[in-house]
């Protein structure tokens, strides 16, 4: 039987607010329902959660997305390689789009999958690199800085032999707290290397800022991301 015109768009909106609902109220009844269903047909909806006004929704969706390309690209590594190419160009100009969640999504999916990272990870560094693709936007260097960061919790040597921590050392002197404290989660990761003084400056820094990682949100200080760095945890 041949679908009504539009069918597919309206099964994939109906899965979208489903899945907003459940983020929001029973993650991770989220989580199981999204495992269940083909990872090619979970990538739109979880992309489209990205710019949800709620911020679980929002990170929810990240987080799910980093498991389903990952499951994906076990099973067409081509089909995942779309999807991570897909969140590029929503961060490009031609795009005509801002690129919400989408260098967060891709930190989380090449933390997921090795494969992707060895192929991506340069592409992500070069979103906080001034000599690269450096995201001008400071929401947007949130997202990038986030994504750099998880990368380099989940795959240090990866993120060190990219310099990710050379680039990310310049934001440990932002105006905006978070990124200050995403800076200084990146050298968590990469070690302090030539940051060491600018990371003891900010040891005493009590700004607060929202930090999602290992599934749930934290309020830290810049201070305490800066501690963590210098000592290595």
């Amino acid at each position: 039987m041949r679908r009504a015109p539009g069918a597919g768009g309206a099964a994939r909106g109906g899965l979208r607010r489903r899945l907003a609902s459940l983020l929001e109220k029973e993650p991770d009844r989220a989580l199981a329902e999204i495992r269940r269903l083909p990872p090619r047909r979970a990538v739109s909806p979880l992309v489209g959660l990205f710019c949800h006004g709620d911020e679980r929704v929002r990170w929810g969706a990240v987080r799910a997305l980093g498991e389903v390309t990952a499951r994906l690209a076990a099973e067409d590594p081509e089909a995942a390689r779309v999807v991570v190419r897909r969140l590029m160009w929503s961060l490009n100009d031609e795009s005509g789009g801002i690129g919400w969640g989408a260098p967060e999504a891709m930190g989380e999916i090449l933390a997921r999958h090795e494969g992707l990272a060895e192929e991506y990870a340069p592409i992500l560094v070069s979103y906080i690199r001034e000599d690269g693709n450096f995201l001008e936007y400071p929401p947007l260097q949130r997202g990038a800085l986030w994504g750099v960061g998880r990368l380099a919790e989940a795959r240090p040597d990866l993120a060190r032999a990219l310099d990710a921590g050379r680039h990310a050392a310049p934001f440990l002197r932002a105006a905006d707290p978070a990124l200050r404290g995403l800076a200084a989660w990146v050298l968590a990761g990469t070690g302090p290397g030539e940051a060491r003084a600018a990371l003891e400056a900010l040891r005493e820094d009590g700004a607060v800022f929202r930090l999602f990682r290992g599934g749930r949100f934290e309020e830290v200080t810049v201070g305490r991301l800066a501690e963590a760095a210098l000592d290595g945890n």
